[in-house]
């Protein structure tokens, strides 16, 4: 159980389905997906659907982070200049101190579209662009040190690249760090854009779906890429705050496959029951479920016997939002974190979009429309490659454990 509670001070998120908090919460009501079966910005020759965030590369960083100019960076400028995510740092800063703030985000790729496209310079003209920064930009550490820099922040920074649960993982990072006395707060977040690297290699590993994606369906294909990048703000509960709670968390390892989760959703079973547990709840307590459900064959399956070996007859409500957003990989964590955080302000649960017969090996309730619930629990899982498992419990302020 977690010693202290903890509150989402803040948020914000940009994603194919719109920018910002009030943008996602109409498209979540209307069933308003992100996903098109084309993009603007490459050349993929494959045919399927693509969570692309529109006029991305027009976003234009301020002259002190020029250097870090990449599609990556300006997602996620675009993210801290939204939803007044940045003025809510700053007012942080006065209260805390700049070196008190730590910040933690995930990402699969970085700024990996950069050097492709400094590869293909090179490979036109023997050189590399001079206005190529590699460091600033593919870097694995690139995406901490720019949010530091951008926010002008100097506490203890890192990132997780754990694919498909990097930024969920870093909420766990986060409490650990206040729980350390480390620091009294830190922006938590995940940023990942479309890049060839990461839709060839998927299509590579067969995952990629020529439709629509349709997690749970019986006849599912696969995933459709998407782009994300949000944030959020985790400290101590504050005196009469109203925010969402972050009440537990859970990080487990498959150790079974590079690739394939574990049959049995082994790992994925011990993460929800390690996060039930340090938020002193039991599966009854849970409303509603955002599943990590990629639309892939095993993926999902694996996920369904983690559910009902954790959840046996209790289940909650239960979807799938990636028909809104694609998959956004390492931004997916954080993506459905907020998900949960509108599920428990606007008390609702999430159309599972696309599903028409769901698999009868799977055999769930899986919502098919949004619709009103009472939300006081709400979990997420975020499953990645290599078997790293993370589950997310977020919960109402004041809601009695």
């Amino acid at each position: 159980m977690l010693s202290n509670t903890y509150q989402i001070t803040a948020s914000t998120l940009v994603s194919g389905m719109g920018v910002g908090l009030d943008e996602h919460i109409h498209a979540l009501k209307s069933h308003q997906t992100g996903l098109k079966n084309i993009t603007t910005n490459f050349d993929t020759r494959l045919s399927s659907f693509f969570g692309e965030i529109r006029n991305l590369d027009s976003v234009a960083l301020s002259t002190s982070l020029a250097d870090y100019t990449c599609r990556n960076h300006q997602l996620a400028w675009m993210a801290l200049n939204t939803d007044g995510f940045a003025e809510e740092v700053e007012c942080l800063k006065k209260k805390y101190g700049a070196h008190r703030i730590g910040v933690a985000v995930g990402t699969s790729t970085s700024g990996i579209l950069e050097t492709e496209i400094a590869l293909a310079a090179k490979d036109k003209t023997g050189a590399f662009p001079e206005n190529y920064h590699y460091q600033t930009t593919h870097e694995m550490d690139a995406l901490a040190n720019f949010c530091c820099d951008a926010l002008a922040l100097t506490g203890p920074r890192m990132v997780i690249s754990t694919a498909c649960s990097s930024s969920a993982k870093v909420f766990a990072s986060a409490v650990r760090w206040i729980e350390y006395n480390l620091v009294d707060a830190v922006v938590v977040g995940g940023v990942d854009t479309l890049c060839l690297t990461t839709i060839h290699g998927f299509n590579a590993l067969g995952l990629i779906s020529s439709e629509i994606t349709r997690p749970f369906s019986a006849n599912r294909q696969g995933i459709n890429i998407g782009e994300a990048g949000g944030f959020a703000i985790v400290e101590r509960t504050q005196a009469d705050s109203d925010k969402v709670r972050l009440s537990g968390y859970g990080e487990t390892s498959d150790a079974y496959h590079i690739s394939t989760p574990h049959p049995e959703g082994k790992g994925a079973q011990m993460a929800m029951q390690q996060a039930l547990q340090k938020a002193n709840l039991t599966p009854k307590n849970i409303d509603y479920l955002n599943l990590h459900g990629t639309g892939t064959p095993s993926n999902d399956l694996s996920e369904s016997k983690a559910l009902k070996s954790v959840f046996t007859d209790k289940l909650p409500k239960l979807s799938s939002t990636k028909g809104f957003t694609g998959h956004t990989l390492g931004a997916a964590g954080i993506t459905e974190a907020v998900f949960c955080q509108l599920a428990l302000e606007y008390q609702l649960v999430f159309a599972n979009l696309n599903l028409d017969t769901v698999d009868e090996e799977i055999n769930l309730p899986i919502e098919q429309t949004t619709h009103s619930h009472e939300v006081k629990h709400c979990m997420s899982n975020s499953f990645g490659f290599g078997g790293n498992n993370a589950c997310l419990i977020f919960s109402l302020p004041g809601e009695p454990k």
